[in-house]
This record gives C-alpha cells, structure tokens and sequence, in this order.
C-alpha cells in the first residue's frame, strides 16, 4: 500500500485457495479517498482466468476437502481462531473502512471490535450440529439433515464491506461451504485483511478466496456452472439481473438490496426520542445505509416541531476528515454517489418539496464528496425523493392525516427492507409493526443485530442473513429414513 496506516502482507496479490498469488493480468486497481480524492493504494485485478482458478480451487476443497465432511464443534474451532486472529487487526479494519468509505475513524474504531463476533456466533451454532430426527408416518426415524450448499460466491457493496461479508462468510464457513469473497472494487481491503486471518487460523486449503475484480469479471463468477449459490448484498437492479441469471441455471441465491424505510411517527412520539433514533441513520455512514430512515411520516399537527428538531440537529453535525477526531460524517464514497446525490436533492426542489436546511457542499471542504445533511419537508409520497433509494444523507419529511394513511404511505414502496414506529405505547407500535411490509421493523430506533434474521420483503431481497436463519440459507435439506438410529444420534 501507498498509504501508511494499513499494513498488508501482499496488497497486490490475489488470495486463491489459500495462497497469495499475482493476477494472470497487469492491471491494477486503485483505491481512491473520498475525502482527499487522491489515490492512497492499489490491489490487484484479477482477470477470468484468476475467477476459473479460484473456482476449481473452491470446489476442489469441497468436493475433496475436509471442510465439508468435518463435523460442526470442529469447524467450530477454525472460526473461533478466526475471530481471535481478526481481534489483533481491528484497527487495520478500522483503518480500511475510514481510508476507503469515509466512516468516522472515530466511529469505525468503535465498530470493528464487534466484527469478530459473527464467527463466534457462526461457531455457537455450528456447534449445536445440523442433524434432527423426527418420528416418521410409517415407523422408524427421519433424520432431517441440512448439508452445505457448495461452493458459494459472496459479492458485497462498499459501504460496509466487513459487515456484510462477514454475514455471508461466518456463515457459510459454519455450515460448511467454500466461499470465494468479491469485494467491490472500491472497497477491496478488509476482504485482504480477513483473508489474512483466515490463512493465520489455519483453514484447509481452498476454503476460502478472494478476489479483486471489475464488475465484468463478477458477471463471470456469478454464470459460472461451478458455483452452487450466489449470496449478494448492493443495489435492486443488480440483485435482480444476478437472479436472473443464477435462478437460469437452478442455482441457489440470497439478496439483500435497496430499501426505502419510513420512520413512522405517531401522534404520541417523543420528539427527543424521534431525532435520537433517525439521526444514525440519516448521517452514519454518510446516509449510504440500505435500512436508512429516509421518509419521515409525520402527523401534521407534529410536522412543525419534527422539523425543527431534525433540522437543528442535522446543522449540528461536523462534517469532515474522517481522521479528524471531531468529525461525525464523512464524505460520500464516490465521485459518481455524490453527483446522484445531488440529482436527487434538484429532483427534489423542481418537483417542489422545500429543503429545511443542507442541499450543498459544506462551504469549509473544497475536496473530497462531501455533502451537508439535508432534510427535505412539504413532500408527497409520489415524488422521486420519496420513491427512489438516494443512498445519502438526505431525509424527506411526508404529512399525513391519520394513523391508517400513514401505514398505506409507509407501505406504497417496491421496497420492504426496514422501519420504524415512533411511539410511547408499545401495544400500538406492535400493531403498527405487524402491519408494515417489511423484513426488519423498529420501536423508537433501529436495531442491528446478527443474531436475528435481516432481510427484505418485495424488491428488497429474497431470503436472511443473520441468526439461524442465516446459516440455513446455507444448506440443503436432506431427509434420511432409517429403521433405527445410528449410535450418535441414540438417547
């Protein structure tokens, strides 16, 4: 790496099958800093071939290999040594997430420590095994065993590079796939620094790969005839060409995509409690949040008050270097996000909503993709604002007249990601709840929490992550009828 904050053992070589190696092609790619918009590293760019060899490599370990035939306490043991060995790199991943995305350092430093869990909790419930017997209709047993899928191809965004990959990679390693990690070009560093940790655990060889690549050469990997599943996480119109595509052939997939979530806030709210629980997710991470709570539902006698409150905090936030210690949010992660950005907000002014406060670069930061946060008010649920996934830091406040159209507005989206009811009474918030079409809801705030399902319903995605949903959607589920049990499954 050019830049001295990070300390990779081989930044320009590609991981496959649990060695480093150079790309069959000269390329590069380089990873550029939103906040300086100057190159700060470069890593390797890996071409088709490198996709073929990383793939047979993967299939190799699990048609052959030991991983899949090893028991769950075993496999258990590698990923708790993988989380051990990631508690020694969380500042690298901190680091990483701050150089390429823009995230606070001051925030990302708090973060990262958590991301070992994943593998702790992927190894808790490995260790609780994937066999179940049941009495069978006609005598005798079944034995209901979930087996791994295969070979499995994760392709994670680059807003939260670490997190998402780790819901696809703690998993699958717990049920017993091999995986081939592709980061977005962006962001391709913490997938380096994890397979680092991985080869220190000591996984068996074609475990586990990673792959620096173009999105060309991810259309590559996801058509491939070797790969039995697909697990992406990014925006709606490539989680639907990917399932497409993987569905053609009866491949397996997961997708989490776009959201556009209502915060809900009826007329007994808190308004404290209101800013509280939709600040983080209008500003953390620049807004770039596909659970972000982007349309505000307002009842009309509190729409004043909201807006005053949203909009004195949103002018409070210290936008900046994300290794200044002051900063609350950094910039948006590319040149071309902060030009949507932009589009949107003059979206939203010509189709007439009125911005409350931000629309602009902040007037301090003359480099780097910088916005101001900015809420938007005096807006109907038809407008663009209101509709489209904006992935900023921009929040549109909607009026309604009662209860009953506040959920229809909330509702009247393609997506169904996540939510929330801001409200004193906990009956009426879980009333409200179980009305929203949505994977993920929340009371006063927005939670996150590996240890639950997350997903979407409509064009938010199809099947969980998390919890033991999560490592479901990495098995196959295979019935065996057995007239007696074997030993290990008696008493």
């Amino acid at each position: 790496m050019t830049d001295t904050l990070l300390q990779l053992a081989n930044p320009e070589k590609l991981f496959i099958g649990g060695d480093w190696s150079p790309s069959s092609g000269s390329d590069g790619i380089e990873i550029i800093s939103p906040a300086t918009e100057e190159k700060v590293g470069r890593v390797a760019k890996a071409t088709t071939a490198d996709m073929d060899r990383a793939i047979a490599a993967a299939r190799n370990a699990f048609d052959n290999g030991p991983w899949p035939r090893m028991t769950g306490p075993e496999r258990a043991v590698y990923l708790r040594r993988i989380a051990e060995e990631m508690a020694r790199r969380n500042d690298d991943f901190a680091r990483a997430w701050s150089l390429q995305v823009g995230m606070p350092y001051s925030q990302s430093s708090m973060t990262a420590p958590f991301m070992g869990g994943y593998y702790t909790y992927a190894a808790d419930l490995a260790e609780k095994g994937f066999e179940e017997v049941r009495p069978a209709l006609a005598g005798g047993h079944a034995i209901v065993v979930r087996e791994p899928v295969g070979v499995v191809a994760a392709v994670v965004p680059w807003n939260a590079p670490l997190a998402t990959l780790s819901l696809k990679v703690a998993f699958a390693l717990a049920a017993g796939c091999t995986i081939i990690a592709k980061p977005s070009p962006e962001t391709p560093l913490e997938a380096l620094i994890l397979a680092e940790c991985i080869a220190a655990a000591g996984a068996p060889e074609g475990v586990f790969s990673v792959l620096t690549a173009d999105r060309d050469v991810s259309d590559y990997l996801i058509r491939h005839e070797g790969v039995d599943k697909v697990s992406f996480t990014g925006s709606t119109a490539a989680g639907l060409h990917i399932a497409s595509v993987v569905s053609a052939r009866s491949g397996r997939i997961t997708t989490e995509l776009g959201g556009k979530s209502a915060a809900i806030i009826l007329d007994d709210a808190d308004i404290g409690k209101v800013v509280e629980g939709i600040m983080p997710n209008l500003v953390g991470l620049c807004g770039q949040q596909c659970a972000a709570f982007s349309r505000i539902l307002v009842p009309a006698s509190l729409k004043g008050a909201v807006e005053e409150a949203l909009a004195a905090a949103m002018q409070y936030v210290q936008v900046g270097d994300p290794f200044t210690e002051t900063t609350q949010m950094g910039p948006l992660v590319t040149q071309r996000q902060h030009g949507r950005v932009f589009d949107y907000i003059q979206q939203g002014k010509t189709q007439g909503a009125r911005i409350v406060t931000g629309g602009n670069r902040p007037a301090h930061l003359d480099k780097g993709w910088f916005v101001e946060p900015t809420l938007f008010t005096d807006a109907s649920n038809d407008m663009t604002i209101a509709r489209e996934e904006i992935f900023g830091p921009v929040g549109t406040i909607i009026a309604y007249g009662s209860e009953e159209e506040a959920i229809a507005i909330a509702n009247d989206n393609i997506y169904g990601l996540s939510g929330g009811v801001f409200t004193q009474d906990v009956e009426r918030a879980y009333k409200v709840a179980r009305r929203i079409r949505t994977g993920n809801f929340g009371h006063n705030g927005r939670v996150i929490d590996y240890t639950i399902p997350y997903g979407g319903f409509k064009q938010s995605g199809v099947g969980r992550e998390g919890g033991e949903e999560g490592l479901h959607g990495f098995t196959e589920i295979k019935a065996v009828f057995m007239q007696d049990l074997p030993a290990h499954l008696k008493g």
